[in-house]
């Protein structure tokens, strides 16, 4: 009942599925220890990018989570998509990604687990739908991303990530008297974590940009963060 779904997906233009992939993927990954992001997110993350075993949770847009992929699977770099079945291919495409270096197992069912720990072994990037995992189950899938050397992505909570962007706002822009199309989104994102990230961060970006890709907003300066005001001790 699952094949010809899963034989449609696999026919889109520039889309193959994991078992299409994988053996391709061990071969591209890069050998450096950090995978690139985009210069308006580098700022949000403790090594300026996604460092490999590390885990990263994304709550509040999936659009986020899509332009943390761009830079790595346009330098090379393989990712996987688990148990996130409304992921649109088009949107993920503006964002910067590199679909025909993308996989997608929409829903994975029981085989959550399986399917996802397989993909840690061979993709450079491996992104999780929310509530997808109990948390013996999540301990155990980040403890194979750093055994394995892989940056697994979660959209919403996980436990035990060393990353958690907060992503929020949405005013958008791009119509002009009543007409037109939206082109940017002006949000603010937030980073806080444990080690190198416990110093919260914020920035506020254009998600999209004008050109698809995020772009820090107009009213920061160019390559500069703001770091929260609220202290740690005050929560």
């Amino acid at each position: 009942m699952r094949a010809a779904p899963l034989a449609k997906l696999a026919a889109l233009p520039g889309v193959s599925t994991a078992s299409g992939v994988a053996s391709a993927a061990e071969h591209a990954k890069v050998t450096g220890g950090v995978l690139p992001v985009s210069p308006a997110l580098s700022g949000l993350l403790p090594a300026t990018g996604l460092r490999r075993g590390s885990t990263v949770a994304v709550h509040g847009s999936t659009s986020l989570l899509l332009a943390l992929l761009a830079e790595a699977t346009a330098a090379g770099s393989w990712a996987a998509v688990v148990g996130v079945p409304t992921l649109g291919l088009a949107a993920a495409a503006e964002l910067g990604v590199e679909v025909a270096r993308l996989a997608l197992v929409p829903r994975p069912g029981a085989e959550f687990p399986a399917v996802t720990a397989a993909l840690l072994d061979g993709m450079d990037l491996v992104v999780v739908g929310v509530g997808a995992a109990h948390p013996q189950v999540a301990r155990r899938l980040s403890a194979r991303a750093r055994n394995r050397g892989a940056v697994l992505l979660s959209l919403g909570p996980w436990p035990g990530a060393e990353v958690e962007l907060d992503c929020r706002g949405g005013r958008w822009s791009g119509l002009s008297e009543g007409a037109g199309h939206l082109r940017t989104r002006q949000v603010v994102v937030r980073a806080r974590g444990r080690g190198s990230a416990a110093r919260p961060m914020s920035a506020e970006l254009l998600l999209p940009g004008s050109s698809g890709a995020p772009v820090l907003s107009e009213r920061a300066p160019a390559g500069e963060l703001v770091v929260l005001a609220r202290e740690e001790a005050a929560g």
